[in-house]
């Protein structure tokens, strides 16, 4: 028999089968992957360095859905918040990933690249260089747990009698839809205001 002329299996499939596992499921493991590939566990391991490097390739897969253009808006804080409004949807869409991902070292080159152009872009605005990383690092937590509470339910404070907590019920009921972006944009506003004042001080 001649080879097949595509190859059954490539680094690309592998972090699409394990995002999907953990869209399903919260967790992948790497024979799940090669069951749902038809394939041997050790062909999996061909291309990949265990679970740290399938952990890599769902980071790529997550990162993909990035607007490639939103860095490179200006100025800087216009730049830094259309990349977290696309951050945010990207990992709004996978949310059982988030977790996965924070708690594992980045090492993906298309992922660092990312961070390497905010590093970069945040360097040449004048934030001092031992700043740069706190302000990353805080976007991050804005926007991933922004990102999970896209997938928490609308009303996350069950009153069950209103006399229970009635400034409490008064709050929720005067909010309305889009509890979790109104929270959003409120925060990132905030944080990309103390940002221009670290900046200008």
């Amino acid at each position: 028999m001649g080879r097949p002329r595509k190859a059954l299996l490539d680094r690309g499939r592998i972090g699409r089968t394990a995002l999907e596992l953990v869209d399903e499921t919260g967790d992948f493991t790497v024979p799940e992957i090669a069951r749902r590939l038809g394939v041997q566990t050790a062909s999996v391991y061909h291309h990949v360095e265990g679970r740290a490097g399938v952990i890599e390739l769902l980071r790529e897969r997550v990162v993909d859905d990035l607007d490639p253009a939103a860095l490179g808006v200006r100025p800087w804080d216009a730049a830094l918040e259309a990349w977290a409004h696309s951050y945010r949807a990207a990992f709004a869409a996978h949310p059982r990933a988030v977790s996965m991902l924070m708690t594992s070292p980045v090492r993906a080159p298309r992922v660092i690249e990312q961070y390497e152009r905010v590093a970069g872009l945040l360097l040449e605005a004048g934030f001092a260089a031992e700043t740069v990383m706190p302000v990353i690092t805080g976007l991050d937590n804005i926007v991933l747990g922004s990102a999970l509470d896209m997938s928490a339910p609308e009303v996350m404070w069950v009153v069950g009698e209103e006399s229970q907590a009635p400034r409490l019920a008064l709050a929720q009921a005067a909010t309305g839809p889009a509890r979790a972006d109104r929270a959003f944009e409120l925060t990132l506003a905030g944080f990309l205001a103390h940002c221009r004042g670290l900046l200008g001080a």
